[in-house]
């Protein structure tokens, strides 16, 4: 079951688990804000349990392109398109979020993103 995040009230639902819930649903919120700024779109974010097709294919993309797996066990995604951009975002219990974009004119030209939560140690998979 999806929740659309409320950026003008920050909520921890979803991320109740994680030792930085404030602080990531702060970051969800504010991509929330994000896109209904720019896009008119409402972030909506699901159970990881119930999105294996977004965990695979965002896992897929960093095991393939950039070496990486993480460890940290996810709590939500979201997946969507606006206008020609396609995105998918994974929200770690650490206080991790990634997303990947790309163009529907150019999907293998793609970019890779990761935000951490304020608090949050750096994942070791991201040091060096």
């Amino acid at each position: 079951m999806g929740y659309t995040v409320d950026f003008k009230n920050v909520s921890i639902v979803g991320l109740e688990s994680s030792p930085v819930a404030e602080a990531l649903a702060g970051l969800r919120a504010n991509e929330a804000r994000y896109f209904m700024n720019k896009y008119k779109h409402e972030f909506t974010v699901v159970p990881a349990s119930e999105s294996q097709d977004t965990l695979d294919y965002v896992n897929r993309i960093l095991k393939e392109e950039r070496d990486i797996e993480f460890t940290a066990k996810p709590l939500e995604t979201s997946r969507f398109q606006v206008e020609n951009i396609k995105m998918a975002y994974v929200f770690y219990e650490d206080g991790l979020s990634v997303n990947v974009m790309y163009t529907v004119d150019d999907p293998k030209k793609r970019a890779v993103g990761f935000k951490l939560s304020e608090g949050m140690e750096v994942p070791k998979e991201l040091e060096g």
